[in-house]
């Protein structure tokens, strides 16, 4: 982040203190504001603004009306909101338009992580007067080698009209990619239409491409556009285009080249201006040599090759994307989870064959299991448990954090409230199964591990219908 950094706080102590935080992340130059008054000037007047941390703006101004001042000079800028300890949580508006919320004082470590998502977002060109979405930006975000040159070949190709070929893994991220270009083109305004080739017959993926006319096939009741022709002035994303049959390839090769094409049933020529962005996890040199990629149609696509790094070569962008993904459940309406530390390095010890893809399936499942909970290791399904680990955090005994640890300040009441009796009782459930399952359902063992006598343990059992037979039932 090359630009300033304004911080809006009316009590001098929290400004001084919050411009001594940013300094000291070596974030420059800072801009310290007394109240809101002179925001708009400030804003209007330096376009190098790349940042906002609002603390209270004195005045009476609430910080919604401060918020909303700050995204109607510039929709795109990232806001940090500071509170005091205790204070209430702002509305589900201002959550929705601010990066994160900091308790005061700033804590380096919680400042940081703020700030890495802020540059894990926003590393490309500013795009005045569009939002950037959660959406667009999911799986690029981290700071590792291989993700900022990702974003560097974005940056480069996005203003340009030549022909990208994105290759990697799948879940790596590949349409994030296709939609991050389109997004920072002067294509923007237009349609962005994405295609699955490998999803497709292959006697049906020409009529997607190219349209049809009513009565070119049996079930061709009406004439319909193709993909070609919806992408008109924007940007046509061609995903696993290393599936795509050859006598296939050799109709796309061609308009390629021509930029015409007829629907399939006439012989009228349509002409297009679109741009093609595909993707593969196929190495398409390999499969030129093995006869199954035409050479010519790879040279077209290749104009500019991105490469989308596997998350095993990226793994110290886990704790962001973890926290992105986090973000984006609730945002999608489910419950908040946290990840303890050492469940997190647990996960760090995976190899993500899925990528990106699965550890975002993996959130949303640990979002449904353990609503508004701290997941530790062995909450964790099997195969994301490290064995050392799973081993040190059974030996330590269970306890409640301490009143002012952080862990306990992360624990919050679900705005619609909780069902506390059926909640204690699935955390209950749950604990009892576990312990089973790691006594291999030798009941006087797992008593012992939950410090309670065997008598009551197997009342317990009766009363949740837990028997020897649901050992391979996943709850």
């Amino acid at each position: 982040m090359n630009g300033k950094v304004l911080i809006i706080e009316e009590q001098p102590a929290i400004r001084e203190q919050a411009v001594s935080a940013m300094q000291f992340l070596e974030y420059s130059p800072v801009v310290a504001l007394s109240g809101a008054g002179e925001l708009a000037d400030r804003i209007g007047n330096e376009a190098e603004v790349e940042m906002v941390l609002l603390g209270c703006p004195g005045s009476g101004q609430p910080a919604s009306a401060v918020i909303a001042r700050i995204k109607a000079h510039d929709p795109s800028i990232p806001v940090i909101l500071m509170c005091e300890p205790g204070a209430a949580r702002p509305g589900a508006e201002v959550e929705a338009a601010v990066v994160d919320i900091l308790e005061t004082p700033l804590r380096a470590r919680r400042l940081a992580l703020a700030l890495q998502k802020i540059e894990g977002r926003c590393g490309q060109p500013r795009d005045a007067g569009h939002a950037r979405s959660m959406e667009l930006f999911r799986s690029l975000a981290g700071s590792s080698p291989g993700i900022q040159q990702v974003r560097r070949m974005i940056e480069k190709v996005a203003p340009s009209d030549a022909n990208v070929l994105i290759v990697g893994e799948s879940g790596t991220g590949k349409e994030v990619v296709a939609r991050h270009i389109h997004h920072h083109s002067p294509r923007r305004a237009r349609p962005f239409v994405p295609l699955n080739c490998g999803a497709i017959p292959p006697e049906l993926l020409e009529s997607e491409l190219f349209g049809h006319e009513k009565g070119a096939f049996t079930g061709a009741i009406t004439s319909r556009q193709g993909r070609f022709e919806m992408a008109d002035g924007g940007t046509l994303f061609l995903d696993e285009i290393g599936d795509m049959s050859l006598p296939m390839q050799v109709k796309l090769l061609r308009v390629l080249q021509e930029r015409t094409f007829e629907r399939v049933g006439s012989n009228k020529s349509i002409t297009v201006n679109v741009r093609i962005i595909a993707a593969t996890h196929v190495d398409l040199e390999k499969a030129i040599e093995a006869g199954r990629f035409r050479e010519d149609l790879f040279y077209r696509l290749n104009v500019f090759p991105i490469e989308t790094p596997p998350l095993r070569d990226r793994i110290e962008d886990l704790p962001l994307l973890v926290n992105d993904l986090v973000e984006r459940v609730v945002h999608d309406g489910q419950a908040r989870i946290r990840l303890a530390q050492r469940a997190v390095q647990s996960l760090a010890q995976y190899k993500w064959p899925g990528n990106v893809r699965e550890l975002a399936n993996l959130i949303e499942r640990l979002s449904i299991l353990y609503p508004n909970g701290t997941i530790d290791v062995q909450d964790l399904p099997r195969k994301y448990q490290s064995p050392e680990l799973l081993t040190q955090a059974v030996a330590e005994p269970m306890s409640l954090p301490n009143g002012d640890a952080e862990d306990l300040q992360n624990i919050r009441l679900p705005r619609d409230g909780i069902d506390l009796k059926e909640h204690l009782t699935r955390l209950e459930y749950n604990l009892i199964r576990q312990a089973l399952d790691e006594a291999d359902w030798v009941v006087a063992h797992a008593a012992k591990r939950l410090m309670m006598g065997r008598t009551t343990l197997v009342e317990k059992m009766r009363k949740f219908g837990l028997g020897r037979e649901d050992v391979t039932a996943e709850i």
